[in-house]
């Protein structure tokens, strides 16, 4: 009879967990984006909120919250009641926050659950057309032979730009200059003016300067080639193997919430990304959408956050 109670009482709580998730969400749900509105993250968190609206009849409400490279979006998620009613859209840029910031308000591993990767976006790796690097292989090999001399721009310390370009000199094995500036925008004009000799931005804002030739573009940083560029190689296939850079963007929820409901989500979040309207209005803003289980998604966090560790360790890179 012990046994019989226990039985009843554990297929009660089934029924009731299950009605729970079946009415979820029962209210609107809030989409913390880790940018201003206008950046990246942002652009990606509205096109995403769009669809999952459709898919579950109720509001997804983007809610802004720039700064700390991302530490005040995730803090504010973190914190927030785990019934899946607050998400989180964030980038790259969770998996290098615990070793760039020594006294983060949160653990990543332990306050964060992932959902799933939302897509990613490469970027493009110029020249100023003053250096006489046609290839890869042709910059590593400068900057070999004149270690120090050459000049890189990034939006700022800590930055996508910054972080990308730094494995780059990481992964060939060379040394150069880093010079920050206050935002991607006054970056690329820094490679324009030739006061820099190198950077690295996203294909929407590269590539018209490459095609008007004031910048030579060698490759795109991600895994494989851009659909946006598709004759532009890739920086692995140009002459540095090994060497991958995208920013990608993931979709995460309080650590707390209960699993049913995440898997609700991250069912309903690959169903929007399978849409093929979806897909286009992604593919116009230059983003590869991926996807993928909760587990899929949790094991490509640990070996980025893995991975940005051991590049931010061996370039000294301290945070702002």
């Amino acid at each position: 009879m012990h046994k019989n109670i226990i039985r009843a009482a554990a297929l009660a709580f089934l029924a009731v967990a299950g009605a729970a998730v079946a009415a979820f969400p029962e209210r609107p749900v809030r989409l913390v984006a880790a940018s201003a509105a206008g950046g990246g993250t942002d652009i990606i968190a509205r096109l995403f909120a769009q669809k999952m609206a459709e898919i579950w009849a109720q509001q997804m409400i983007v809610d802004n919250r720039p700064g700390g490279g991302g530490v005040i979006a995730t803090d504010n998620v973190a914190k927030s009641p785990p019934d899946g009613h607050s998400l989180l859209l964030q980038s790259v840029g969770i998996a290098y926050a615990p070793a760039l910031y020594k006294n983060l308000p949160f653990d990543v591993r332990r306050d964060i659950a992932v959902v799933t990767i939302v897509g990613s976006q490469p970027f493009v790796l110029a020249v100023h057309p003053s250096l006489p690097a046609k290839s890869v292989t042709d910059l590593v090999r400068l900057a070999k032979a004149k270690p120090g001399e050459i000049l890189f721009a990034s939006g700022g310390v800590s930055g996508a730009s910054h972080l990308g370009s730094e494995l780059f000199r990481v992964t060939a094995g060379i040394r150069m200059v880093h010079v920050p500036y206050k935002g991607t925008g006054p970056g690329v004009t820094a490679l324009l003016t030739g006061e820099v000799q190198m950077a690295i931005a996203g294909v929407g804002t590269m590539l018209p300067h490459a095609k008007s030739g004031k910048v030579r573009a060698l490759a795109v940083t991600g895994a494989k080639r851009s659909p946006a560029a598709p004759d532009l190689p890739t920086v692995a296939e140009n002459g540095l193997p090994g060497y991958a850079f995208d920013v990608w963007y993931g979709l995460f929820a309080p650590a707390k919430t209960p699993a049913a409901v995440l898997e609700k989500v991250n069912a309903d979040a690959n169903t929007a990304l399978r849409d093929a309207a979806t897909v286009k209005r992604f593919a116009g803003a230059g983003v590869d959408l991926i996807g993928g289980s909760r587990d899929e998604s949790g094991k490509y966090l640990q070996a980025e956050m893995t991975k940005w560790a051991r590049v931010i360790r061996e370039a000294g890179i301290k945070a702002d």
